[in-house]
């Protein structure tokens, strides 16, 4: 993973390619053009992680019978995930992606994957963990159905295999509402952990990734789709190319506007700006010499430095004038007994 002042964001295909080889590719050339620095895919190699029996999280599918059906038409060869992985090269986007098999781990050792994804529903896989472990690789955890007594097993786990590891605030519910963002908890886990923590979105919406940059989010991961009316488990849940690419330019500003710290108890650069918006003290009408000022004799004009600051205007009032002053004349120290 680069290492990156601005959030790292991962925009994930997950199943959006409905199986098939041409949409994916499709996939990656569009994610390229948004500015992201990652895309994720699944590698579901249904025999090694399935079976007839897993039951449907929600029944969306008119094609397939079962779920294990589906994650065998999801799947690709691994001489597939090797084209996969070229394209991604090719076109300047890391390739990052969640195995749910030791197989798949095994594979993507093949294919040449820099970081694995920890889906929320493999947290506690210690098995599969194990295997990760021992390829040496970064590890981001998406922690969306862990309690933190659940986490703390699984970072001792990984510290005590000096794995190089991020977690991220994830709520699995699919689209997220506001009231389960759980941005709170991105600090949470920063001052728990002491690692890089990120913020996985399920929302649909861009608003929700700015403020877990604004919020401290090192990690940005989030669902993208050519359109959410396609098919899909997901596609509801997730973000367009166009939404996409607004997403990267307000997070890319947000996290500059965070590094570039301004000092308040430093204002010169407002100088020049300061001259022409504050204010020189005038009279509001005409006053004949040896007038005694009053609050209402009084009115604000530009420029600054014609005349008295404005905001010293109670010091003048009582004091008489030396001279005659016409209607919207400056107010100066010469003008005073």
């Amino acid at each position: 993973m680069k290492s990156e002042s601005s959030p790292y964001i991962i925009a994930e295909i997950g199943q959006a390619h409905e199986g098939s080889l041409g949409i994916l590719h499709s996939y990656i050339d569009a994610v390229a053009q948004t500015g992201v620095d990652a895309i994720k895919f699944q590698m579901h190699i249904a025999e090694a992680e399935s079976s007839e029996h897993e039951p449907f999280r929600v029944k969306f599918s008119l094609e397939d019978e079962t779920r294990f059906d589906y994650w065998k038409r999801m799947g690709f060869s691994l001489e597939q995930w090797k084209g996969i992985k070229k394209h991604c090269d090719e076109v300047g986007l890391d390739f990052i992606c969640s195995p749910f098999s030791n197989l798949a781990v095994e594979w993507l050792e093949e294919v040449g994957v820099e970081c694995y994804k920890i889906g929320s529903g493999e947290v506690n896989n210690f098995l599969i963990l194990e295997k990760i472990a021992q390829t040496g690789k970064h590890i981001i955890l998406s922690s969306g159905m862990s309690s933190y007594s659940e986490l703390d097993q699984t970072v001792a786990f990984l510290k005590e295999r000096n794995v190089d590891f991020s977690i991220l605030q994830c709520t699995t519910a699919y689209p997220t509402q506001p009231e389960q963002y759980g941005l709170n908890v991105i600090h949470e886990l920063k001052s728990r952990y002491n690692v890089s923590v990120g913020f996985s979105d399920h929302s649909a919406k861009i608003e929700t990734c700015i403020a877990a940059t604004a919020l401290g989010a090192d990690i940005l991961e989030f669902h993208i789709v050519f359109d959410r009316q396609m098919f899909g488990p997901d596609s509801k849940s997730s973000l367009t190319i166009s939404e996409t690419k607004d997403l990267v330019i307000s997070v890319r500003n947000i996290a500059n506007a965070l590094s570039n710290s301004i000092d308040k108890n430093n204002n010169e650069s407002y100088s020049p700006l300061k001259q022409i918006f504050e204010k020189s003290l005038a009279v509001n009408k005409d006053l004949p010499k040896n007038h005694i000022l009053t609050f209402d004799d009084l009115e604000s004009k530009k420029p600054k430095g014609l005349g008295i600051d404005a905001s010293r205007f109670q010091e003048i009032i009582g004091k008489a004038l030396n001279k005659d002053l016409k209607q919207w004349d400056f107010l100066n120290e010469a003008d005073l007994l």
